[in-house]
């Protein structure tokens, strides 16, 4: 799925918020972003492999709301694996009390369901899982590591393994730098998984992907 964002993201001294570019595994490519927020939801959804495509700006919606002509980008268009479509807009959850902000984001959700999409308001994730997803993020590129040792690595875990274990134990025939940064791609892949709602580390418990 490939877009222009709508909108051009600029960068002026003073301003509140920080945009940038992600580079996202799901498209191959960089995702533009407004926001902190925006970034975390990114991760999120670059981290779900139900998620196949990311558009951010993806487009203008116009309306005429209570007889006025209304106009809004949304943020963020995800398509999922089974053809589905979620139109996510991201704002602070101190924000929705506001009732013109409120107001704004409902229209957009009646238009996306319309068409047959979801429609999302998010306002943030656990701060744990986002510090663990930011972390995993840097393992994220392909081509970092030798495939065959990634491979490896996951032949050598067992049942019951945590971080720790499965380095100690793959560290015997490759450096244990590069075997904890397999684990950590592993788990970024998914071909791991971990609980991320506590912060990760050696006693962190693996389990395979089904």
């Amino acid at each position: 799925m490939a877009a222009v964002p709508w909108r051009t993201v600029r960068s002026v001294r003073g301003q509140s918020h920080f945009p940038g570019w992600y580079w996202s595994v799901t498209t191959g490519g960089h995702v533009v972003y407004e926001s902190r927020l925006e970034l975390a939801r990114l991760l999120v959804a670059d981290f779900d492999p139900q998620v196949v495509g990311i558009s951010a700006q993806p487009f203008l919606l116009r309306a005429t709301v209570g007889g006025r002509a209304r106009r809004h980008v949304p943020d963020f268009l995800l398509v999922h694996a089974d053809g589905s479509a979620r139109l996510v807009n991201v704002k602070p959850a101190s924000r929705l009390e506001d009732p013109v902000v409120a107001e704004a984001l409902r229209w957009p959700g009646v238009a996306a369901r319309s068409h047959g999409w979801a429609y999302e308001i998010w306002s943030g994730a656990e701060a744990v899982y986002l510090a663990n997803l930011r972390f995993l993020a840097g393992y994220r590129r392909p081509g970092l590591l030798p495939g065959a040792l990634t491979d490896a690595v996951a032949a050598a875990f067992r049942p019951g393994d945590t971080i720790g274990s499965l380095v100690g134990r793959a560290t015997r025939e490759s450096p244990a730098g590069q075997v904890r940064a397999a684990v950590l791609t592993l788990l970024w892949q998914r071909r791991l998984s971990t609980e991320l709602h506590r912060r990760l580390g050696d006693d962190s418990t693996l389990e395979a992907a089904l």
